[in-house]
């Protein structure tokens, strides 16, 4: 049976990739007592419930073990956070909705799920037999025999079952959404236009660019009754605006020549070593590869002086300086044709076997493969394909250097023992392992404190309020940017690792300058300029918009006046303006030959149907102008029957309803998530 660290990594692997691909957290948490004697911080809401700092740290904790440890990098450490905050949403709004829908599973299900006699996603990934890929059965009995004697098993299992019966109650609902969706008949008639329909007619155009808006009457009373008819539309979430400026740290003109001759001195005797490998390990600039390069994976220059047994470079390649020498020569294929059957460390004996088989003649590796080999490749015989020589790690190329086809080799790399057969050989050709010796172009220690110092003046000097900020950065030739900080994000557009900005920008109130920040190569300086925690925007905010809105409606009011006519010819003659032609147009299309992009127009277009040709259309209110239209002719090609699209149509609604569906509980549970102040 695999180890509780292998079960563990892939019930981690499975649990990221489903909260990150389908809204829903399958993540468990633990509720436990965190020992809080006094203040326990709100660190967000759900459905009206306060999440409380210990409740998160305890499901953050969690979902760090199954996502493997401590060691991530940021991306990594954001979807840590997206995870538990999902996590905390499936335990407060998805599982108490699936009870009250009477979703549960019963004992006799769960039996049935543990059997492998229902398919369950979360057994199936922890305990499949690894080279089979199907559900084992033995495995779950056997780990279960572990768990009254093993605390750490216990607890994963604890996370295991749950998770399990979780994943169970959320395909009941999703399968209740997906039996509710239907398709109508109007939206299967759309379809089959969409599908089988071309237009070909006639077009008026009057854009309201030729109506000036001075000539056009806004007043504040027209602005004010939109917003509040309108006013679901300028739905927000609570946001922050700051000011920043940056401080790049970047190598001066005197750092670049510092740093060039540091490199071509080092050069020097990087190409006069008698003992290369002995250079490398005394000079940390330099190193040897891991891999037998051909000289065609090497740029011209380099390979050229290399192929003459010369040193190359230093040479200025990019940020850094790069100079090489070859250490060794291999002649050998350039690729290889590889099967392979894997073992575990702890295999040696069966796999000092197994290599006295397949060495055997007439051994059959793949069937030898298909029955020991813990590796996925063990379904199609240990098959890897072909693998370039220069790929191969060193234990791989050491034990390959001399193949030929049928060769068997032995070979134990990490926690894995392979048995590696050649099937084929490419071109036998000169492969080289280079020593390298690298200086990279950056800021000097100097150059770091200085622009430290400049940074730390100017936070100094800017503290205060807004005014002071701003009055600073023009005085000192700053460019200030500006970026809003909406509730729940973790990072400044345009900063790299910036959640430590994000985090005083929460806790921060306007004109509150901060100190400075180190980010990964440069400092900033911020300051608050709003907090906007309504509901809606404000008028103020949307007004300009709701201007350009109300311009455009009384401008379509007085063309649509002018367009008028009992045929497109009298429209055109009325409005001044002139007819253009379109063809092939679809109502699946955006774009429209002398109309541009329209929706309303290409949709009045793609009613037309050969019994209603030459027909005048209503003014139609376009985005850019208003528009009058005349279908001549509707071409029908069948494209798509009926039954075909109504097959395709129900399969989309069923596909696209339970995504729908989890979009809005999480709408309608108002999340409110304020972790960013503490993790």
């Amino acid at each position: 049976m695999a180890s509780l660290n292998t079960l563990r990594t892939r019930f981690g692997v499975l649990l990221s990739v489903v909260i990150g691909g389908a809204l829903l957290a399958f993540i468990l948490s633990l509720k436990t007592e965190m020992g809080f004697t006094g203040n326990d911080p709100k660190v967000g809401e759900i459905d009206g419930e306060k999440i409380l700092y210990s409740e998160y740290l305890a499901a953050y904790e969690d979902v760090k073990t199954q996502m493997g440890g401590d060691n991530f990098d940021y991306d990594q450490a954001e979807q840590l956070i997206v995870n538990t905050w999902q996590s905390l949403v499936t335990d407060h709004v998805f599982v108490p909705g699936y009870e009250q829908l009477g979703l549960g599973v019963s004992e006799q299900e769960h039996t049935d799920m543990l059997l492998g006699e229902r398919e369950s996603g979360i057994y199936s990934s922890v305990f499949a037999d690894p080279r089979t890929g199907e559900y084992n059965v033995a495995a779950v009995t056997e780990f279960l025999a572990q768990v009254s004697t093993n605390p750490q098993v216990e607890k994963f299992w604890t996370l295991v079952e749950k998770q399990a019966k979780i994943e169970r109650m959320m395909n009941k609902y999703m399968a209740l959404v997906r039996g509710g969706a239907y398709v109508t008949s109007l939206e299967l008639n759309k379809g089959l236009v969409a599908k089988n329909n071309t237009f070909k007619g006639r077009v008026v155009a009057c854009k309201y660019n030729t109506i000036a808006d001075s000539l056009v009457n806004v007043s504040a009373g027209d602005v004010k009754a939109y917003y509040k008819a309108h006013k679901e539309q300028y739905k927000q979430t609570p946001y922050r605006t700051i000011s920043y400026v940056e401080f790049e740290v970047e190598p001066t003109a005197e750092d670049k020549a510092a740093i060039e001759q540091e490199a071509k001195e080092a050069g020097k005797a990087f190409a006069a070593a008698t003992d290369i490998r002995a250079y490398v390990r005394e000079n940390r600039h330099a190193s040897i590869s891991n891999n037998y390069l051909l000289t065609k994976q090497l740029s011209a220059d380099e390979a050229k002086a290399l192929n003459a047994g010369k040193t190359y470079g230093p040479e200025l390649e990019g940020d850094e300086w790069h100079a090489s020498r070859v250490v060794e020569v291999r002649n050998v294929p350039d690729t290889l044709e590889l099967q392979h059957i894997v073992l575990s460390y702890t295999d040696e004996k069966l796999a000092d076997s197994l290599l006295v088989v397949a060495r055997a003649k007439g051994a059959d590796f793949a069937a030898l493969a298909e029955k020991y080999s813990i590796a996925e490749t063990a379904t199609e015989g240990g098959n890897i394909g072909k693998v370039a020589y220069s790929s191969l790690g060193p234990e791989f190329a050491d034990a390959l250097k001399g193949a030929r086809k049928g060769q068997i080799e032995k070979i134990t790399f990490g926690n894995a023992i392979q048995l590696m057969k050649v099937v084929s050989t490419g071109r036998v050709q000169k492969h080289v392992k280079l020593a390298s010796l690298t200086y990279a172009v950056e800021p000097s220690a100097a150059t770091k404190r200085a622009i430290h110092t400049k940074a730390s003046s100017f936070a100094v000097e800017a503290a205060g309020s807004v005014e002071k900020f701003n009055e600073t950065a023009t005085a000192t030739a700053n460019h200030a940017r500006s970026a809003n900080i909406e509730q729940g994000e973790r990072r400044v557009s345009g900063l790299s690792n910036s959640i430590e900005v994000v985090r005083w920008a929460n806790d921060a109130k306007v004109g509150d300058v901060s100190e400075l920040f180190s980010l990964d190569d440069s400092y900033v300086v911020a300051v608050v300029t709003a907090i906007d925690d309504a509901e809606y925007k404000s008028l103020k905010s949307v007004e300009s918009q709701i201007r350009n809105t109300l311009l455009r409606e009384k401008k379509f009011a007085q063309l649509s006046e002018k367009m008028q006519g009992a045929t497109l010819e009298e429209v055109a003659e009325a409005a001044g303006s002139k007819i253009e032609e379109f063809s092939d147009a679809k109502s699946s299309a955006y774009y429209l030959k002398g109309v541009g992009v329209e929706p309303r127009v290409i949709g009045v277009i793609a009613t037309a149907t050969p019994e209603t040709t030459g027909k005048l259309s209503p003014v139609i209110e376009g985005t850019s102008g208003a528009y009058v239209v005349v279908v001549d002719e509707v071409k029908v090609a069948e494209e798509q029957t009926l039954e075909a699209e109504r097959v395709k149509a129900q399969a989309d609604a069923e596909a696209m309803a339970p995504r729908r569906a989890m979009y809005a509980v999480q709408d309608a549970a108002e999340l409110k998530d304020l972790s960013v102040k503490y993790f």
